[in-house]
This record gives C-alpha cells, structure tokens and sequence, in this order.
C-alpha cells in the first residue's frame, strides 16, 4: 500500500508530518514514520494498517488519520 507523505489530522485534532513508510527489520511489517506538528515534534512509527485504519467516535466510524495537504517543500 502507498501512503502519500504529507500533512494528516489525527480524528482527535492534531497535525502530524508523515515522512515516509519503512519495514521493520525482522518482520517486514510496513510502519508509517511520522512527527507531531506540536509540542516537541518528536518523530513516531505506527504500524500502517493502524494508521490507516477507520476507529470509532461518538458511534460513527471515521479515519484515524485523514490526509490534509501534501509536504512543504524544503528551504534551500
């Protein structure tokens, strides 16, 4: 699966950057890499059927992640 990287909301409210999809070394599972866009801007791995996936709110299934826009582009 292709997962553009870019800016997503979080269903909860947060902005988040994803960076890219990388394997984790013994299981080959694809895990989404991404870093909050508050706080400290700590980067995240997630697994990414997770991060793909529709959860539950308030009874109504949404996505976990919803694309917003894609990347800035770097300064030079």
């Amino acid at each position: 699966m292709n997962l553009e990287n870019g800016i997503y909301k979080h269903h909860k409210g947060n902005l988040y950057e994803v960076l890219g999809v990388a394997r984790h070394s013994e299981t080959e599972e694809q895990h989404v890499v991404y870093k909050t866009l508050y706080g400290d801007y700590s980067m995240w791995i997630r697994p990414l059927a997770m991060f793909v996936e529709q959860v539950e709110v308030n009874g109504e299934l949404v996505a976990r992640f919803e694309f917003v826009e894609p990347a800035p582009e770097p300064r030079v």
